[in-house]
């Protein structure tokens, strides 16, 4: 089992996990169980999808896949635990949120405050072998996820959708542009920080929302003891 899907998103994917591929999908992830640790957790492999209902999304932010550390992640892409070191590439989004917003840099990486107002942290594989980054790609999460973004793209109401990085950038066919907004920049990884930085992601999407007609995003995370 790979855990359960939400209502709000059953409905959306219909028959998206009673397809052949889902059920092998299923059988990998249970055998790489059964051979070591893999994350997250079982009941959090979905997480992003429960954070977040169907009706709810105001942002995608498209990531690639879990972190392979222990105690890491925990089902949004880019977070991580109350009490895990802040990841490299996160630190350099906060850090580009402070020049573009204005907002203090938090302490923490986690970022289900985030989700909670309608973002939707969404990696493209949701499972991973401990230590062993990629490791479950190509093995049908891709499938999956690509529903998951089709299912977005359908909606009448308009969502915002944040492609970070080239492999992220691989799924705008997927994306209805005309009903959409779309934001491509560099990834926010140390080895292309220097193209994200300057690039104003979050200005843009508080524009895009506020277009849309949603309530605005808070970025600011609350009660984490943020630091200027």
């Amino acid at each position: 089992m790979l855990g359960t899907l939400p209502e709000s998103w059953e409905r959306a994917l219909g028959e998206e996990t009673g397809k052949p591929y889902f059920k092998e999908l299923a059988e990998f992830v249970e055998q790489e169980r059964e051979r070591g640790p893999v994350y997250p957790p079982r009941e959090e492999v979905f997480a992003a999808l429960h954070a977040t209902p169907y009706e709810r999304v105001k942002v995608l932010i498209l990531g690639q896949d879990p972190y392979h550390g222990e105690g890491q992640g925990h089902g949004l892409c880019f977070s991580v635990r109350p009490g895990v070191r802040t990841p490299p590439s996160l630190r350099n989004i906060y850090k580009e949120m402070r020049e573009d917003l204005g907002h203090p840099v938090p302490d923490t990486g986690y970022l289900m405050p985030w989700a909670e107002q309608g973002v939707l942290l969404l990696n493209a594989v949701l499972t991973v072998r401990a230590g062993e980054a990629n490791s479950h790609k190509g093995k049908g999460w891709e499938t999956f996820t690509d529903a998951v973004i089709r299912a977005v793209s359908e909606r009448e109401t308009p969502a915002v959708f944040v492609l970070w990085g080239n492999y992220a950038k691989k799924k705008l066919p997927l994306i209805d542009t005309a009903r959409h907004t779309v934001i491509q920049g560099a990834h926010p990884s140390p080895l292309s920080a220097k193209k994200f930085f300057g690039s104003r992601p979050f200005s843009q999407i508080d524009e895009a929302v506020a277009a849309a007609g949603h309530a605005p995003v808070d970025w600011r995370i609350p009660g984490s003891g943020a630091r200027a």
